[in-house]
């Protein structure tokens, strides 16, 4: 399978206080809107796009109606710090705090209006202990 495009599409009961926020707070703008649906993308990289969908509408099959819940969306940036504070000056909530890990991460986490947990991120160097799990030459970018 060669995939053309990948994106996550987050079901939800607010279609439009859920895309004010990503457009808001994430840099999206909205390539094609409907009362249901909302198609996302970053204004900074075409790549990088996001979609909103009405949790009950009649294209989602009946058994899987409902929001979207235990979901964790990744941005890999380049300076979470600015983000951060960006984003505690906006009130946006934080439910993990800045830090480093020893597994090579430098992040936080903060959460949209549905729950859904966004996980704002910097590759940073791991432990020695961690950097040998990594595949040959990924650790080192």
């Amino acid at each position: 399978m060669k995939t053309l495009s990948y994106y996550p599409v987050i079901q939800t009961a607010d279609v439009v206080a859920t895309t004010s926020f990503y457009e808001k707070n994430f840099g999206f703008q909205s390539l094609f809107t409907s009362d249901w649906y909302v198609h996302l993308q970053s204004t900074e990289d075409m790549s990088v796009n996001l979609a909103i969908l009405q949790y009950d509408h009649e294209t989602v099959p009946q058994d899987a109606r409902k929001p979207t819940q235990g979901l964790i969306i990744n941005f890999e940036v380049s300076d979470p710090d600015t983000i951060y504070d960006k984003f505690q000056a906006a009130g946006l909530p934080i439910v993990k705090s800045l830090c480093d890990e020893d597994f090579g991460q430098r992040h936080f986490i903060t959460m949209d209006p549905n729950g859904v947990l966004i996980d704002i991120i910097k590759p940073i160097e791991p432990t020695a202990d961690f950097a040998e799990q990594y595949a040959e030459g990924v650790a080192e970018r």
